[in-house]
């Protein structure tokens, strides 16, 4: 594995998704166009999301997501997105979907919206041969009042397609004990959890969504090897961490991706998987995140196997989809 083409080739499932942040700027700045919005600010010289640093990405974030009106551009979006990750080799992805951007966190707005999503999704199935599955996220930062509105809409919509659901945002705005009422509702409602900690907030931050919210997976993670003892906690427990290199690096929690924790988490036993998070915000794909990590840590073929596998077993999918996503896995070997 060391040409481009086979990280392009060789095939993925990818946990940690955000569907607005999968946003090809392009696809934004045609939008705008048709809308007549002036989105100008968001981008650089060469058409690239600009900012500063992580605060500023959200403002940036939810700034473009302004052009994202009507089910329609849902659709729209969705149909981009999957392109994109078809084009590096992902044949499974989780995206992270928030009814505070699909009609305002309205039940029946929601499910409109979703109604949409899911139509593009079914012919990317068809036409590119990617699944898709969604976790509905709550944002952190919109406070816990809107976050149980956000809960309400996955515990109506569960099922075969909305199989999770998670919190996003800011990790400094408030505790995950504020948010144990919407984990509650939608874990009763058979969704699986996960959520967003150890990327800003430290080590304590990945143990209060352990203990407080009882996920089974968290996105990022990464700060936790700077308490060994909860590395073993999760090793021991087998928490699965949605890991986002290049996302991690590119808002300077880390400098390179050789200095990134990831390979010392997966040698101390951590179950880790590999997804972009925002990709174009990050300059990244699937394909540059495998291609980065071979470089850095001299990953082959066998733990790039072995990160998938992961990820199949901790897909928020149900049996059947993982049994179809295994039969291709196994085709490819």
């Amino acid at each position: 594995m060391t040409e481009a083409a086979d990280f392009a080739a060789f095939p993925k499932l990818e946990l940690h998704l955000h569907h607005e942040g999968a946003a090809p700027p392009e696809f934004i700045r045609r939008l705008a166009g048709e809308k007549k919005v002036d989105l100008g600010g968001i981008f650089d010289e060469q058409g690239h999301y600009a900012y500063e640093d992580f605060w500023h990405f959200l403002k940036v974030y939810e700034a473009a997501t302004e052009v994202l009106k009507t089910p329609e551009d849902y659709a729209r979006l969705t149909t981009a997105v999957l392109e994109e990750s078809a084009a590096s080799g992902v044949i499974y992805t989780e995206t992270f979907l928030s009814p505070d951007f699909c009609g305002g966190r309205d039940l029946g707005a929601w499910k409109e919206y979703l109604h949409a999503i899911r139509e593009a999704a079914d012919r990317a199935e068809r036409d590119l041969g990617i699944t898709m599955r969604g976790i509905i996220t709550c944002i952190r930062h919109f406070g816990p009042d809107k976050a149980r509105e956000t809960a309400r809409c996955a515990a109506e919509t569960a099922g075969d397609w909305i199989t999770g659901f998670g919190i996003a945002g800011d990790e400094k705005a408030g505790k995950p004990k504020d948010f144990a009422w919407s984990f509650d509702m939608c874990r009763e409602a058979g969704l699986q959890l996960t959520a967003h900690a150890g990327e800003w907030g430290g080590p304590q931050s990945i143990k209060d969504a352990l203990d407080d919210l009882k996920v089974s997976r968290i996105g990022h993670g990464v700060r936790a090897i700077e308490d060994l003892e909860l590395v073993d906690r999760l090793a021991e427990e087998g928490i699965v961490l949605e890991v986002c290199p290049g996302s991690n690096v590119a808002l300077g929690i880390y400098p390179n991706t050789r200095c990134h924790p990831i390979e010392m988490l997966r040698e101390r036993g951590v179950k880790v998987t590999v997804s972009t998070d925002d990709p174009p915000f990050f300059h990244s794909t699937m394909a540059k995140e495998y291609e980065a990590l071979h470089n850095a840590f001299g990953w082959d073929e066998e733990v790039f196997g072995q990160i998938t596998q992961t990820a199949l077993e901790a897909a928020f999918c149900d049996a059947a989809t993982k049994e179809k996503l295994a039969k291709r896995l196994e085709t490819r070997a």
